[in-house]
């Protein structure tokens, strides 16, 4: 008995030393990150464009940038994930050939997201001819961010109870009908929150973009959806790496890493709310 007890105490130990451990990381990175880019972070630096090379002004085109592929990516990968889901859930025959697929979905999930990238280039830029644009950069995000939701949209799927689609169906709906009425609207606040964390990963990702979509530097907003763009994730990137005034140019990453910090917190606590609303739901 008393074994069994110091073993659960240690292992309760390493459990909270482990929970302390990232929460202290996280800590120092939000208070390096904020310390560092708050002192250049305000109203004009958020809504300018920028000057001098980049090393004074705004990054309102690279916030822009950033919002027009992170909604490109979504338009695609939303509509084409929860299709995919619904088949793999409600259609398919699960067997050998299904449970292939989901490994393979599982696996594209691990995949470095610079292969995604060389991909983009070589489908969406080149054999497409699409360019470097933002319509290249967000098809390539979505190609990314597609087995987080289809993942997602499997589990809301699958937790709806077995019981509501009988009942639909014993009162005479169709399976799809059964799907539109009963069973998407009771799976809809999982499908968001993996659509949403899915949106997170997107707004941060550098290596995608870097063949497909973005520009060191513009002093133009994108006019359609072929136009290059910048955005945040490579605009540190690039003032970090290739800047020629660091001086100047460091404190402006700082600030653009804080302001991108903060919309993928803010995109992840969404997520959060929309998932604990959703287990507070009773059926």
């Amino acid at each position: 008995m008393r074994s069994r007890k110091v073993k659960e105490f240690v292992g309760f130990a390493i459990l909270r030393l482990a929970t302390a451990f990232i929460l202290l990381a996280l800590f120092i990175i939000l208070y390096f990150i904020t310390v560092r880019g708050s002192k250049v972070v305000n109203w004009q630096f958020l809504t300018q464009m920028p000057r001098e090379g980049m090393t004074a002004g705004g990054i309102l085109p690279a916030i822009l940038g950033t919002f027009y592929l992170v909604t490109c990516s979504i338009c695609f990968a939303l509509p084409l994930g929860v299709a995919a889901a619904i088949y793999l859930t409600e259609y398919a025959k699960q067997g050998r050939l299904i449970r292939i697929i989901r490994i393979g979905i599982n696996n594209l999930a691990g995949v470095p997201s610079v292969v995604f990238g060389l991909f983009g280039l070589a489908v969406f830029v080149k054999f497409f001819g699409f360019g470097i644009s933002i319509l290249s950069g967000g098809l390539t995000l979505g190609i990314l961010i597609l087995p987080t939701i289809i993942r997602a949209s499997e589990e809301a799927l699958l937790v709806v109870p077995q019981s509501f689609r009988e009942a639909s169906l014993a009162l005479g709906a169709t399976k799809w009908q059964t799907i539109c009425k009963v069973v998407l609207p009771n799976a809809i606040s999982g499908i968001l929150t993996g659509s949403i964390l899915g949106v997170g990963r997107a707004a941060g990702e550098t290596a995608p973009i870097l063949f497909t979509a973005v520009t060191f530097y513009t002093m133009r907003l994108p006019r359609s959806i072929f136009s290059e763009v910048q955005a945040l994730p490579y605009h540190i990137y690039a003032l970090m790496t290739e800047g020629t005034h660091p001086e100047a140019q460091v404190p402006i990453a700082y600030g653009t890493a804080l302001v991108l910090l903060f919309l993928v917190l803010g995109i992840d606590l969404i997520a959060i709310i929309i998932r604990n609303r959703a287990r507070r739901e009773k059926w």
